[in-house]
């Protein structure tokens, strides 16, 4: 088992991906809001981009955009799939307060994602299971941003809920 560490603050624009106390990736974007992030992982670049209502995230080569992956999130339903280079992967959030979510690949779970905050400093754990799928960093970046999206739709949620309440 192979552990990477991310951290990235709730209103900042940067993620950053460790192994061993050494960077391997980076997303940034624009702004919190920004629809679209520029990521980096082991000297490849890669487009990140989500749709308007949050749900659909696709992931793009920089260098000729060519979509990779694209996967459809569902706040209210805990399970998505993604298909990449013909391998079917499945996304599960593991628990209520989405701060665990892993990659499945035929039953089994090859990525396990674990944030240790909740919204106010985003920063946890990856731990890969598999080191033989071609997918992984596709997977890793995906898994990464998924978690910016749910953070953007609890934060949505709260917005929308304290505005009733007012």
């Amino acid at each position: 088992m192979e552990k990477l560490y991310w951290t990235k603050g709730i209103f900042k624009n940067q993620l950053h991906l460790t192994r061993n106390n050494e960077q391997i990736g980076l997303i940034e974007w624009k702004n919190m809001f920004s629809s679209e992030a520029l990521a980096t992982m082991k000297g490849k670049r890669f487009i990140l981009n989500r749709d308007f209502f949050l749900s659909k995230l696709e992931i793009s080569d920089t260098n000729n955009r060519a979509p990779l992956a694209s996967i459809m999130i569902n706040l209210f339903h805990p399970k998505s799939d993604v298909v990449i280079n013909g391998k079917r992967f499945e996304l599960e959030i593991k628990n209520f307060w989405q701060s665990r979510w892993a990659w499945k690949f035929n039953g089994q779970e090859i990525i396990i994602f674990q944030s240790y905050e909740l919204l106010s400093k985003d920063k946890g754990q990856i731990e890969i299971y598999s080191a033989d799928t071609d997918e992984l960093e596709l997977l890793i970046l995906l898994g990464l941003f998924v978690r910016n999206q749910l953070i953007l739709f609890m934060l949505l949620l709260l917005l929308i809920i304290f505005s009733i309440l007012i």
